[in-house]
């Protein structure tokens, strides 16, 4: 079981300073501790007590000890196909990036995470590795600019997205911070940071309009606006699985996005259809993000 002072991410040293932001963030990781320990507690049914917009968190969790579970007892995937396949059928973004988490925590590379649950979807758990390593390393990671030597080459960029989805929480959903924090970062690696900061902006909030307004001209001043779009539409994609989108999902999208919820939602449904038959590969789930990124400047004729 973890201790429900896990939550507190100020013990991790992150910049939790701003008073509404910090509870969106901190509630975000109270709701994943819950999941996890439904799962250890096989009482998983009680993720759909709570709020709405939170479930979604604890379907990560789900994840990440169904992820454990699998790993500690040699099943092969069993737990984490039996909660695609039903409690979290409507949240299989969360549950394959807290698969990732899961693996983050056994310090195991995540490359096999879910390979017998979704064949694209799966790569979401080198994202959830990406968040959940880094953010029980933010000294390295964070401040050093580090890359766990577990990936190869060809899995740093998912690996980024997570990292991106962490520093959003890291520097407390300001835009300035965020943005400086990206910048801190080589080039090469910023495109795959600003997309993690564009999902978790929108899929678990914390700023104000204006705010994202201004992570918005922050990340086209630094020639990735492209990519926090396709960031954003992914989130609420995700979320939109699940039902009515929360207030703070609607919100962002217009302004990350440009665009109406449904149509970026509808931005990262068409790119996936045009990967054609059985996408599988990491390649694949790369391209499925350039295609959106073409569909969100083909709307904007960028």
């Amino acid at each position: 079981m973890k201790d429900a002072c896990e939550s507190d991410l100020s013990r991790r040293r992150f910049r939790l300073t701003r008073g509404p932001s910090r509870t969106v963030i901190e509630n975000a990781e109270k709701s994943y501790v819950f999941g996890f320990n439904a799962v250890i507690s096989e009482e998983i049914e009680r993720i759909e007590d709570l709020p709405h917009d939170q479930r979604a968190f604890a379907y990560e969790g789900a994840g990440a000890a169904c992820a454990v579970l699998d790993l500690i007892t040699l099943t092969r995937g069993r737990r984490l196909r039996e909660l695609l396949a039903g409690p979290a059928a409507h949240h299989p973004f969360a549950a394959h990036l807290g698969a990732g988490r899961g693996y983050a925590l056994l310090r195991l590379r995540p490359v096999r995470a879910g390979r017998r649950a979704h064949p694209l979807l799966r790569w979401l758990a080198v994202d959830g590795f990406g968040f959940g390593w880094s953010m029980a390393r933010a000294d390295r990671m964070v401040g050093e600019r580090a890359m766990p030597d577990l990936l190869s080459r060809a899995h740093c960029a998912l690996f980024d997205q997570g990292l991106g989805r962490l520093l959003w929480y890291h520097d407390c959903a300001s835009p300035d911070d965020v943005a400086a924090r990206v910048a801190s970062y080589p080039a090469i690696r910023r495109a795959a940071l600003w997309s993690g900061v564009g999902f978790a902006a929108a899929y678990t909030g914390g700023a104000e309009a204006d705010e994202l307004w201004w992570l918005t001209d922050h990340a086209g001043a630094d020639g990735f606006r492209p990519h926090l779009a396709q960031g954003c539409a992914f989130a609420v994609a995700a979320r939109a699985q699940a039902g009515p989108l929360p207030d703070h999902v609607a919100q962002a999208v217009p302004i990350l996005t440009g665009g109406e919820p449904e149509e970026a939602a509808a931005w990262a449904d068409t790119a996936l259809m045009i990967l054609g038959h059985d996408p599988h590969t990491h390649e694949d789930y790369q391209a499925w993000q350039a295609h959106t990124r073409r569909l969100w400047a083909r709307r904007h004729q960028v």
